[in-house]
């Protein structure tokens, strides 16, 4: 004769089951390996801080004697500093902003629509990311002379916003998929258009990726040294990225002081973007609430 089965516990709507985890199991190769990897991030950082501080900073990694300010103090001039920070901010900025509207008016159709040339399409866009910038520079150069456009602030915003436009395509296809297409089918039943519906309810709700794609954008841009080294000629227009130039001397001398309090106040915007994007972006997509069965 069987036993009778057991029977099983119904667990309440309300209530959560909660799953045990084994005991927590430490890996002496991997810790080691992750210290070192943190090393080679944090070594030239303390280089960065120890030689800002040091009038005499060399290429070793030491501890000022005295530590004091005037690296940046002597750095702290309009044509020096200020100029070309300007000058990233707004090639940076510029970049960013067209190839963020250039992407989200290309993703939206490959988004929403369904045709045989998407995959077509998104293989060339994809393939596009994987060209050099420095295969096409010599062509474009040329390009630049013939229609008079060399040391163009705006030609050089247009050029590296179509050179960032394709890992921004994807980008923000992947982002705007996560959007229900159900919420703008309710907005088209009220009478509103397509691009209202865009803007008024696919936008506010992919947010969080507009700002990674912006990121992505502006830091790649803001860090760009070769395209704006070949297209801005005078100094009133080259970015601070080419005109860290000035701290390298001739024949071999280098301000590695005044170079790596540059280096500090170079950095000190990307990381502020990043700080004003976490708070403002808020909590993750909060889409669950958004579609009623």
């Amino acid at each position: 004769m069987t036993a009778p089965a057991k029977a099983s516990r119904v667990v309440p709507p309300g209530e959560a089951t909660v799953r045990t985890r084994g005991p927590y199991r430490s890996s002496t190769p991997a810790d080691v390996a992750l210290l070192l990897l943190g090393a080679c991030f944090l070594l030239p950082l303390l280089w960065l801080v120890l030689a800002s501080l040091d009038a005499d900073a060399s290429h070793e990694t030491r501890v000022p004697v005295q530590a004091g300010l005037e690296n940046f103090a002597a750095i702290m001039t309009p044509a020096l500093l200020l100029q070309p920070l300007w000058n990233s901010l707004v090639l940076s900025t510029g970049t960013a902003a067209v190839t963020l509207v250039a992407a989200v008016l290309a993703a939206y159709p490959l988004s929403r629509y369904r045709s045989r040339f998407n995959t077509p399409f998104m293989y060339t866009v994809l393939f596009g990311t994987c060209l050099p910038i420095t295969a096409i520079m010599v062509p474009v150069y040329g390009l630049f002379v013939q229609l008079e456009l060399l040391d163009s602030m705006p030609a050089t915003i247009l050029f590296m916003a179509a050179t960032a436009l394709p890992m921004a395509i994807w980008m923000t296809r992947n982002f705007m998929d996560a959007v229900p297409a159900s919420l703008e089918e309710a907005a088209w039943v009220d009478g509103a258009s397509r691009m209202t519906a865009l803007r008024t309810i696919v936008l506010p709700l992919m947010r969080q990726g507009l700002g990674v794609v912006f990121i992505f954008v502006f830091i790649q841009a803001w860090g760009n040294f070769f395209v704006p080294f070949v297209l801005l000629l005078s100094e009133a227009n080259q970015p601070a990225a080419v005109s860290i130039f000035s701290f390298f001397g001739q024949h071999g001398a280098v301000a590695y002081g005044q170079l790596a309090a540059f280096s500090i106040l170079y950095s000190l915007p990307v990381l502020a973007l990043y700080v004003i994007v976490a708070k403002g972006a808020g909590s993750s997509f909060a889409l669950s609430g958004a579609v009623r069965g």
